[in-house]
Order: structure tokens, then sequence, then C-alpha cells
């Protein structure tokens, strides 16, 4: 406990969205603690529709959640006070501590966040007094200068909590120099003051031949350059719609997963551990012409069911998975998708964002119904299946969803307890459960009876928890971030604002 001074921090802050702050800050918090150090990460506000629920049964974002898990300590909402999950192209669902505050289109947003302040400080606060390090991030850019009123997220944060900053760029989208120079260009001269240094992300190749150019930005800025991070292949969870794996069009392995990419995908971190997997290839779909002859078809959460339903309808995938579903193709629906599987989906209060007293017709796989209502349910359990190709499959994971289904036929799991969950028909499975294949064992069961539908041998995989997984990840992150960074330097910084 850090009882006599306040914690030391250190800011992340990026160019752009994408470049790397959420994987530098679940570095640095693993280089802390490995380093014997309590550290916690922060991050005021984050836009994200891959969310988590905590052992309390709140709500946060997932970019805090891996960070705490590179710390080696429990998620807590203080550790992210405001998520923003984005519901239409205007506006956002708007949780603060964990609970939902209502929706709000962006130009209300912006006016009322000045309010948010003290339970921003209020959560840092309490953190600063628990640890000894404080790792924050920052969000899109500093220099967004359209939006730097009242900013609680990047400089304007950096003031309110005394915070040196680290600024990042992206080598690998290309233009860094610019990227850095810019941004400091545009920002305010106390603004400028307050970063220690800057880091250059995501390089392949040799830094010698950076040499030149990192001499010349040095001059230009009056900062230094504090590390050239390459670029790591880690498997880590990623929150942000700028996810490469979202961008995964074909993979070759011996039994090909598809994952609908709908428009307002959430969670899709579900299926990362199904990428580990050595017979299982996951892609991302967009078009009925790329479904193709899959093996697997996967419908993921999403934050409005209703209208990424339409999304499907218009475009033509559904007719796609309709036809594949009838010619035996397994459909596996998550959250939203499972809602989409069923037989009716009603939304009498306008919950989902559209007309009250809307019903859309679902794809008719499930015998369920859905009736979307006001109350979120945010819950962890677990699960066991207990029949079917998938029998005897453990499961932990949680519940984060609008509305209640109304189920006629098999569950899919059952919680513990023997509360039934979900609904299995035929090679049609659907659940609420995020976090599904976590423990490894759906994994291997799922990547083996796929594989004797194919009558090709299974690849052999032992049960590996997503979580152990996960802790090996962070520490080859650690290691490659460790090498790059002037530690030394940025302790430094840290003791200078304490």
């Amino acid at each position: 406990m850090n009882q006599t001074k306040p914690a030391r921090c250190i800011m992340v802050q990026g160019t752009m969205s994408g470049a790397g702050k959420s994987l530098l800050c679940t570095a640095l918090c693993r280089i802390f603690a490995q380093d014997g150090l309590r550290v916690a990460p922060f991050k005021s506000q984050n836009m994200a529709l891959n969310s988590y629920v905590t052992r309390e049964g709140l709500e946060m974002g997932r970019a805090q959640v891996v960070q705490a898990q590179a710390a080696g300590i429990e998620p807590d909402v203080r550790m992210n006070p405001i998520l923003l999950k984005p519901c239409s192209d205007t506006g956002s669902q708007v949780i603060v501590r964990g609970e939902v505050r209502g929706q709000m289109p962006a130009a209300e947003y912006f006016r009322f966040k000045k309010q948010l302040v003290p339970e921003i400080l209020d959560a840092y606060r309490s953190l600063a007094a628990e640890y000894d390090v404080i790792v924050i991030e920052g969000a899109g850019s500093p220099a967004e200068i359209n939006l730097k009123a009242d900013d609680i997220v990047n400089m304007g944060l950096a003031k309110l909590v005394n915070a040196p900053v680290l600024l990042a760029g992206d080598i690998d989208r290309g233009g860094v120099f610019a990227q850095l120079y810019g941004t400091v260009a545009l920002l305010e001269e106390e603004e400028r003051a307050r970063i220690g240094g800057l880091v250059i992300n995501k390089f392949r190749g040799d830094p010698e031949i950076l040499r030149p150019g990192l001499s010349m930005l040095e001059e230009r800025t009056h900062l230094p350059v504090l590390g050239v991070v390459p670029y790591l292949a880690v498997e880590i969870d990623d929150e942000d719609s700028l996810a490469p794996c979202l961008g995964t069009a074909s993979v070759h392995k011996a039994v090909d997963v598809a994952v609908i990419r709908l428009p307002r995908i959430s969670n899709f971190t579900d299926f990362t551990p199904l990428e580990s997997h050595p017979a299982l290839g996951v892609r991302y779909v967009t078009e009925p012409a790329a479904l193709g002859h899959t093996d697997l078809i996967i419908l993921p959460g999403t934050k409005n069911t209703m209208e990424d339903l339409l999304w499907l309808r218009q475009n033509g995938l559904e007719a796609s998975i309709l036809k594949a579903a009838a010619a035996g193709t397994p459909v596996l629906g998550v959250c939203g998708g499972y809602q989409m599987l069923g037989r009716t989906l009603s939304d009498p209060a306008g919950t989902e964002g559209g007309l009250p007293g809307r019903t859309l017709r679902g794809l008719e796989l499930l015998p369920v119904n859905t009736t979307f209502t006001a109350e979120k349910t945010r819950t962890r359990v677990q699960a066991t299946v207990p029949d079917g190709p998938l029998a005897g499959a453990a499961l932990e994971g949680y519940e984060i969803h609008m509305g209640t289904t109304a189920v006629e036929g098999t569950p899919f799991c059952r919680l513990a307890g023997g509360t039934p969950e979900g609904c299995r028909s035929n090679l049609v499975f659907g659940t609420y459960l995020h976090g599904l294949f976590d423990t490894g064992e759906l994994t291997v069961k799922l990547a083996d009876w796929l594989c004797s539908r194919k009558c090709i041998a299974p690849q052999r995989a032992v049960p590996i928890s997503h979580a152990a997984y996960q802790q090996r990840q962070f520490d080859v992150l650690a290691d490659g971030v460790r090498h790059a960074l002037d530690l030394p330097a940025i302790y430094r910084l840290m003791e200078e604002y304490r």
C-alpha cells in the first residue's frame, strides 16, 4: 500500500488512433510490475465496443482490463471511469464508473463531459493512493484542435493529474516524422513542455537507418527520442476497431472459420483463442462472395443488433448464411449474434435506437425470441456444455447485453447451479457468454469436432486457458519494449513530476 507519497505516473499519448498507445501502456504495466512496483493502468475516457464485466458486475473497456492483467492485478472500473460505446454514427451509450448513464449524441456529450471531471479525479486519486505507479493512456491525438476545449483524456488530463507524457508515433503506417513533428507543433507551449520524450513504434528493420531522421527530429522538436520499439509479434487482446485481426481475409489452416464482421461488431476478442489453435483459421467476412465454403460461421456480438441484422439482410449475407446452414454448415451466434439467429427481435421502447414498437424477423435458425429492454445484464458466470458435439467443455465467461431471450429449445450450456443458458438446434448454437473460449476447453472440443466433420485427423492441442497464454505474451511484449526504451530516463521523468 502506498501511504507515504502519491504514486508516480507516466502518460502515453499518440499521434493518432492506432499508434500503439494501448500496447505500450500494457508493456509499461508489465515492466514496472517486473521491477517490483505496484502498478495500475488508467484511462479517463475510452471509446470502444469491446467491454468487460468486473467481479462486481460493472462494465469497463478491455484495454485497461488487459493492462491490469499485465500488471498482475484485478481489473477495477476506477481504471476506466468513462466508457463510451458508439450505438450510431453520431451517438454513444455513456457508462460512468461501470454503470449506464444513458445515450447521448456527440454534441450533447461534448457539453456534458465537464461534469464528469470530479468523478475522473476521484477514480485517479483513489488509485494513486493505493499504487506506486499509474500508467495513463491517452486517446486519439492531443493535437485534435477542434476537440481541445475541455479535454479530459489527453493534455487536459495530464495537467489535472500533473503527468509527464511520452508521445508515440506509428512508423508502420508511414510518415512518422511528420506525425511527431506536426503533433508537437500544434500543441500549446505549456503542453509541449509536458512531453518528456518521443517514441517511434512498430519499426521493422535496422534502427541505425533511422539515426539521421531521429537527430533531425530531436533538433526540430527539442525533445529526446526515448526509444524505437520494434514491430513485435505478440498476440494480445485488442479492443480497437483498427485491430489487425479484423482485416484478416484468409488464413491457410485445416479448418476455415468465418466471423461476420458486423458494422458495430463488439467483443471480437471472444475469438482470439481460436486463432491460437493450430487447426483453426479465423477470418473476417463483410460480403457474401467472401463467405465461400466455410467450415463454421460465427455471428459475433454487436452494439446494435437490429441495425446490424438489417445490414446483414440488405447486403445479402443473411441469404448466404441461411443457404450454408441449410447445407449443413455449423453456425454459432454470440450475444447479439445469438439474438439474430432467433425468430423475432422486438424493441417496444426503442432501446436499440430505432422506432419504439419495431419488431424484426430473425434468421429463424433457433427457436428463441428476444425483447429489448432498458435494463442491461452484466454478470460473470461459469458453465458447462451438457450434451451435443461440444459436450463436457467447461466455460468461464460474462454476459453483457440489453434484452431478454425466451428459449423454447435445448440449451447451449448450463450455468453453475443448473440454470439453462443459450440454445442449440441441430448444428446451430447460440449463447450470451462472452469469453466462452477463454478456458481453452471449448476451443479444443470445437476444433476436434470440425476436423472430424472434414474427415481429417485432429491437430491435438492441450487446452490452454487464454489467461495463461496472455501472461506469456505479456512477458514477450515487456522484453521487447524494455530493450527498446530508455527506461532510466522514463523513471527520472516520473520522479521529476512526482
